[in-house]
């Protein structure tokens, strides 16, 4: 496919139909994710929810640089990489609203997501408890001689934990292929980057632990598809593994019960004027790929789209309380001992 000639969008190396999917997906990711707020708020379903608005550029840009057989290592912000795997808004609607046609019966918490057959594993609550999972995935890859890649999504707070210093060492020491992603929102719950340590850029920890550290701006999808395709394309020829800093930021308090009040309203303003939506929406309309009356058709596909899942999600009864025993242990194989 022709890349596109404009010299705003010709070093990404991707062409009109490309640019329109990536646009899509971040849109799509955009209104999925207020839809859901507004249901959360609602009482449509229970629990609560962790909204990605205002960050939906650090998963949507990396995923979409991946194959459908490379895995996504989430933690519970990560819808955009859902959403970019493909998985069915219909899927990950059950799971908000815990229905069985939710891949785990809603047995998990409401943003734990996972899509096993889209590579997408169920998350945990330990932070950076996805990191080591994720590179015990590259591990396996390495051991079977499959070119496979994970992206494993983590906050900066989890950089402050031991699990992820670990996961990194072991990725580094053993050259596996696994892109680390920190999504840099300044904010681990209420506490600010600036209480968790006494560095500007978190990329910076690479260094210990001999792996390339790259700091990029997290609200450009187009950067961290370019950035995450070059580091993907060295995991998986053998270089090992690369972290990945995305400054970005999170519109809404850690859940819809945290009000944020701990953070200024001069910081969210900030923050909100370099919106990574409407930032692609101007680049690609000054390049001509797409137009308004594209836009509001996409928008419109997309919300149609969301009420048919919503209705079948609302539909779809909650399961047994015996099922909560099945699917606990993994099938056992041929032969397995």
């Amino acid at each position: 496919m022709a890349a596109v000639q404009s010299a705003d969008l010709a070093r990404y190396g991707l062409g009109p139909e490309e640019l329109r999917e990536i646009y899509t997906l971040l849109l799509r990711t955009r209104l999925l994710d207020e839809r859901m707020r507004k249901l959360f708020k609602a009482g449509r379903f229970a629990g609560t929810y962790f909204s990605a608005v205002g960050q939906e550029a650090t998963t949507v840009g990396p995923t979409y640089a991946l194959r459908p057989t490379d895995w996504v290592a989430p933690s519970h912000r990560e819808l955009g990489a859902l959403v970019a795997k493909r998985v069915p808004v219909e899927t990950i609607l059950g799971q908000v609203y815990a229905r069985r046609n939710s891949p785990d019966k809603g047995k998990s918490h409401p943003c734990h997501y996972s899509a096993p057959d889209h590579r997408f594993f169920t998350p945990a609550s330990t932070v950076a408890g996805n990191t080591v999972v994720g590179v015990g995935i590259a591990l396996a890859f390495k051991i079977r001689g499959e070119d496979g890649v994970v992206a494993a999504f983590h906050g900066e707070g989890a950089t402050s934990r031991g699990g992820w210093h670990e996961a990194v060492n072991f990725a580094g020491v053993h050259k596996l292929p696994v892109i680390f992603v920190c999504q840099n929102n300044l904010w681990a719950e209420s506490v600010p980057a600036s209480l968790q340590a006494a560095i500007v850029d978190f990329s910076d920890r690479a260094k210990a632990y001999g792996i390339p550290g790259l700091t990029i701006d997290g609200n450009d999808v187009l950067e961290t598809y370019r950035v995450a395709r070059d580091a993907v394309a060295q995991a998986r020829a053998g270089a090992g593994p690369t972290l990945i800093e995305a400054k970005t930021y999170r519109w809404y308090g850690h859940s819809e019960i945290d009000p944020a009040d701990y953070r200024s309203k001069e910081e969210l303003e900030h923050w909100k004027a370099l919106d990574p939506v409407p930032r692609l929406e101007r680049r690609l309309m000054a390049a001509g790929v797409i137009d308004a009356a594209y836009r509001e058709t996409v928008a419109a596909d997309i919300d149609r789209e969301v009420d048919a899942a919503v209705q079948v999600c609302e539909a779809t009864p909650y399961a047994a309380p015996e099922e909560a025993l099945e699917d606990v242990y993994a099938p056992t194989r041929a032969g397995a001992r």
